[in-house]
């Protein structure tokens, strides 16, 4: 619901009938095409530097034979040396040294104006402002700004400060509020002069592009608001649009005239308080008879500005790092309680009670699905769900709030005393959970300097015409709260982050536990599956261990030498089988094994079966080549057989030199063979070469026998991975 006024039905009526006061903001202000006639304006080439065009009594006061004369002879100084260093700056104005007119002496300033160059000269003072005592004062000043609380004092002490300096019989501070409205924080006035102290003005008073030129020219004077505009002449020229922007003797808006006359004041001078590059206020002046401002005190008053509005930030940070501290301590302590305690978007009565407390609420709401929790002066259960319904299509990404809620969500107006301010925060997006903040409705009486709703002519043909009354006019405001603040609103912002991060820690947690407990049964499975292995491992080994212990008993019980020699060659093939199980269970890996290693073990078990003059005899180079288990058993029981060979064979079951070496060529690998025996001793087609052509087929390799002269090379090439040929 819009505010309600105090004046009644009668009151929408008369704004309803009133125009566009905006009109105000197109009004050309920056090109008046005439100037206040306390002061001379000369208009000149910036090529040729001759005069073109001017305003006020120049001939009277300056030079009667002006138009045409080069600017550099009219002020006796080198223009053109005066503007060159500047040519190229940021730099509005150059002040020049004084100039002896007629019968007084000028302060002068050039402005550029596009091709222009624009001299205001304006009257000096007889006996100019102590340097000493200018100086004194800005800088107590720059020492009791320092000193002040808070900046309702510090503006204080500026009123006082610039009615000092300036001698006007009132001093406002004035600041703009959110709404473009300005009202008055500080007053220093002659006793006789009613008070203005917290009256507000409408932001009609100043148009935009008033405030526009207040960021850019810093100081402006009207010494007498009865003055007679004195026009840019000769009309020929043609500079009658000429941009008077910077020029301090511009002519003022005979509405703003008009304004100043309503308020009985007969001289007025404004300087612009800019913090950050940002009109905040104004240090309005007014003085009941006409007074003008120097160039010495203007310059003054620019300086204490400058120096009000740098103490006016300073003290506005603090406070704001006053206020984020504490809502970053508050805010701390709620995440840190809501993570341990309890669901986190259901918050136990002590901590809602913190949470409203935090963001200096007077009620709070949690809402979750249709549950509602509430802490303090809180809507209904049912409102709150009604509200929430509506809240949750605006929360979605970032905190929701307003102070006027009974304007954006007119069924508020039904509980607006309870609930006219809104801060509300999506705490999962999963389903409609809020955390809500509520402000209850602050009925404020604003003191207007007038009524700020006055009727105007509709007609456009008829000129806007100023407020005619100041007289105190109250207003109450209804459906609004206290404002949230920036800080206020970043730290519901992190409250939201912190709850969505503390709930994905938790699911993390969850997870985590559930990833433990499944590892837990997978350990308690491996190690079942560790004593299997063992067990089977025990039970192949204790049977491979008889059965060669069989082998051997049979061996040495025959006569029959072959048939002993054919049991020990059994028995090693079994000891390559059993050699296998061996390592496959010691490397805890029983897919794979490196064929090296199992290679260097089978040759130093076959040494110690052929006697001691064996272990010299025996060269091994083994490469590490990673193979499946079941083809490292063919591959062991294909080298048990070449070396069976080699003894039988090449040296008649007596020692002799064999090397053996492995390597691997990208996805192959090659096993090697060497004896130095005599004769042809190349196997024959007994058993144990028709078992080992079988191997290597079955492995997908092939068997090359080199005669090496002495002896025999036998290479075997194949795949170290299984081809599915």
């Amino acid at each position: 619901m819009p505010p309600v006024f105090s004046h009644g039905a009668d009151q929408e009526a008369q704004r309803a009938e009133q125009p566009d006061i905006t009109l105000c903001d197109v009004e050309p202000i920056h090109v008046p095409g005439s100037i206040q006639p306390h002061g001379l304006l000369l208009i000149a080439d910036e090529r040729t530097l001759r005069v073109t065009a001017g305003a006020g009594d120049i001939e009277a006061r300056l030079e009667p034979d002006w138009l045409g004369k080069a600017l550099d002879d009219l002020l006796r100084q080198d223009i053109r040396g005066l503007l060159e260093p500047v040519e190229h700056s940021s730099a509005s104005a150059v002040s020049l040294v004084q100039v002896r007119g007629q019968t007084e002496t000028f302060d002068v300033s050039l402005y550029r104006s596009s091709d222009l160059i624009l001299a205001q000269l304006e009257p000096a003072p007889q006996q100019p402002a102590a340097s000493g005592g200018v100086l004194t004062l800005l800088d107590n000043a720059g020492m009791k700004f320092a000193r002040a609380a808070d900046i309702t004092s510090l503006c204080q002490d500026a009123a006082l400060l610039f009615r000092e300096l300036t001698g006007f019989d009132r001093v406002m501070i004035y600041r703009f509020l959110d709404s473009d409205a300005g009202c008055v924080m500080a007053e220093a006035q002659a006793p006789e002069l009613h008070s203005f102290l917290h009256h507000h003005f409408p932001a009609s008073d100043i148009p935009r592009q008033a405030r526009a030129l207040y960021v850019r020219n810093r100081v402006r004077v009207i010494p007498d608001v009865a003055y007679v505009p004195a026009i840019i002449r000769p009309a020929t020229a043609g500079h009658q649009l000429v941009d008077l922007s910077d020029v301090t003797l511009r002519s003022v808006s005979p509405i703003h005239i008009q304004y100043l006359k309503n308020m009985g004041v007969g001289a007025s001078a404004s300087v612009s308080i800019v913090k950050d590059g940002v009109l905040w206020g104004l240090v309005a002046c007014h003085n009941m008879t006409p007074r003008n401002l120097t160039y010495d005190v203007r310059i003054a008053c620019r300086a204490l500005a400058s120096s009000l509005s740098r103490q006016i930030r300073a003290k506005e940070e603090a406070e704001n790092y006053r206020e984020r501290l504490r809502l970053r301590s508050a805010e701390d302590a709620i995440v840190a309680h809501l993570d341990r305690h309890g669901p986190l978007d259901q918050p136990d009565p002590a901590t809602r009670e913190d949470m409203r407390q935090m963001l200096g609420a007077e009620g709070f709401a949690t809402v979750r699905g249709q549950q509602v929790e509430l802490t303090g002066i809180c809507p209904t259960p049912e409102q709150v769900l009604d509200l929430a319904a509506w809240l949750d299509s605006q929360t979605r990404i970032e905190a929701f709030r307003t102070n006027t809620l009974p304007a954006l969500f007119p069924a508020a107006e039904a509980y607006q005393d309870r609930a006219s301010g809104v801060l509300a925060i999506a705490i999962s997006s999963d389903e409609a959970s809020l955390f809500i903040w509520f402000r209850v409705e602050h009925l404020q009486v604003i003191e207007w300097a007038g009524n700020p709703h006055k009727a105007v002519p509709r007609d456009p043909n008829v000129a806007l015409t100023p407020r005619a009354s100041f007289e105190a006019w109250s207003e109450t405001v209804r459906g609004k709260s206290r404002p949230w603040t920036l800080a206020e609103v970043e730290a519901a912002h992190r409250l939201r982050n912190a709850v969505f991060e503390a709930r994905q820690n938790r699911r993390l947690q969850d997870l985590n536990r559930d990833l433990a407990a499944t590892l837990a049964d997978k350990e308690s499975l491996l190690r079942q599956k560790d004593y299997l292995v063992k067990e089977v491992n025990h039970r192949v080994q204790n049977s491979l261990q008889l059965v060669s212990s069989f082998l051997n008993m049979q061996a040495r019980s025959v006569n029959d030498a072959v048939l002993s020699v054919q049991l020990d060659e059994a028995q090693r093939r079994l000891s390559a089988v059993a050699l296998v199980h061996k390592r496959l269970y010691r490397d805890d890996n029983f897919e794979t094994i490196d064929l090296g290693r199992y290679l260097e073990e089978l040759c130093q078990d076959i040494q110690g079966s052929m006697g001691d003059g064996w272990q010299k005899q025996f060269t091994a180079n083994f490469a590490p080549v990673l193979i499946s288990a079941d083809r490292a058993i063919n591959i062991g029981l294909v080298l048990t057989e070449l070396i069976i060979n080699a003894n039988k064979y090449a040296y008649a079951g007596l020692p002799g030199p064999l090397s053996v070496s492995l390597e691997q060529h990208r996805s192959r690998f090659t096993l090697v063979v060497a004896d130095r025996g005599q004769g042809d001793h190349k196997p024959g087609a007994g058993f144990g070469t028709r078992m080992m052509k079988a191997m290597v087929d079955r492995l997908g390799g092939t068997i090359a026998y080199n005669e090496a002269s002495p002896g025999l090379q036998i290479v075997i090439t194949a795949p170290i991975e299984e081809t599915g040929v």
